[in-house]
């Protein structure tokens, strides 16, 4: 295992860290964003485009992957890498998100949790042995422990949710057979600054590769998110990756890396763009179907080199989505891929120079309300 995957810090800038995560289909620079392809692929996105506006990271999620088209599958085309033609580093998510989003279908015990599928109503049961098989055969370079998400708020649910956690988390490292994945826990504990320590505590005293930081961006206050990303950062060892699961917006990256996060992702950028939206650098967002862009001869945004701002115009871009074309989508979510993309590998740049926290300092957002989609809840889109 330690042949496969190595984690050196590069640069720190006060809890900012830069480093370089080793594994076997490249080195991965932190922190970096990554895209969400969930059904192994990026919503409107080809791997080609991915490649050229930076990508090094995408993320496939194991319960959709194990209903449709099935591990087993998967891996008797070679695994996810030859399946979606994608060379460089895959993280899958176990599946527990979506598995526990399933409220009304969905039956929790000690051992493990039974669930319907969302696409045919069949039953399907899931343990920590078993997500740890389907990742196994899907063969993505990171994988993820089977976790329970709890409510954020709910004081009762997260302290036995925790339990079930931490117990699933040795049984996954138990059932681990392939040194050429790095196995990733997940720390839990809503909002409760004592639970979050007591799992970072318990998790990072396992031996994981790296730690991801769950249960965040599900509906509690920025200011709650940020509080339980400072006290996960004074616990969980430094030479290891740190993942804080499901979260990404320009100002989240700033402020999470702040606090010590070195991997993201999320699937806002490409929901907006699929429903007419753009974020600027700022975090404002646009909603190009809007009448003022009908005759808009300038990009998305001036400052940015992404394919869609040096080619077209927000008035071309506003034509496709009243037309209905599918390229409207595909160009906005390349320019909101590349915003975090390279809003990430910026920062990773300025920690390393030894300016971080002037970039950051300069780094004004504006706010505004959400734009016809619920940004709350940044996995929703990975959700069945």
């Amino acid at each position: 295992m330690k042949d496969n995957f190595h984690f050196q810090l590069e640069g720190q800038s006060g809890r900012a860290r830069a480093g370089r995560f080793r594994t076997p289909h490249g080195d991965l620079e932190t922190p970096l964003f990554a895209p969400v392809g969930t059904q192994a692929t990026v919503k409107a996105i080809t791997p080609a485009q991915l490649e050229q506006m930076g990508a090094s990271l995408v993320l496939a999620n194991t319960y959709h992957l194990y209903l449709r088209p099935g591990d087993e599958l998967v891996a008797d085309l070679g695994g996810l890498h030859q399946f979606m033609h994608w060379p460089q580093p895959i993280l899958t998510d176990s599946g527990g998100f979506q598995v526990f989003s399933l409220a009304e279908s969905r039956v929790i015990d000690q051992d493990g949790v039974n669930f319907r599928s969302h696409l045919d109503g069949s039953l399907h049961r899931f343990t920590p042995e078993k997500v740890v098989a389907i990742q196994e055969n899907l063969g993505a370079d990171i994988i993820m422990v089977l976790d329970e998400c709890a409510e954020p708020l709910d004081r009762i649910y997260n302290e036995e949710a925790l339990m079930r956690t931490h117990a699933w988390a040795q049984r996954c490292l138990e059932a681990k057979t392939r040194s050429d994945q790095a196995l990733f826990g997940i720390v839990q504990g809503g909002i409760f600054p004592e639970l979050r320590a007591q799992s970072a505590e318990f998790i990072a005293s396992l031996g994981f590769d790296g730690h991801a930081i769950g249960g965040l961006s599900v509906g509690e206050r920025k200011a709650d998110m940020h509080a339980m990303i400072e006290v996960v950062d004074q616990i969980l060892p430094e030479d290891k990756p740190r993942y804080l699961m499901g979260v990404g917006t320009p100002e989240d990256i700033v402020q999470c890396i702040k606090r010590g996060i070195d991997l993201f992702d999320c699937v806002l950028p490409t929901r907006l763009g699929r429903n007419n939206a753009v974020f600027l650098r700022s975090g404002w967002q646009l909603n190009l179907k809007n009448a003022e862009y009908a005759g808009d001869k300038h990009p998305i945004d001036e400052s940015c080199n992404c394919y869609t701002c040096q080619a077209f115009s927000r008035a071309y871009l506003r034509h496709l989505i009243q037309a209905k074309e599918m390229l409207a989508a595909t160009l906005l979510s390349i320019h909101n891929l590349h915003t975090l993309i390279h809003l990430a590998k910026d920062l990773r740049d300025a920690i390393l120079r030894g300016d971080f926290e002037e970039v950051a300092a300069n780094l004004e957002f504006e706010h505004q309300a959400s734009i016809e989609v619920d940004n709350n809840n940044s996995r929703n889109e990975a959700s069945p």
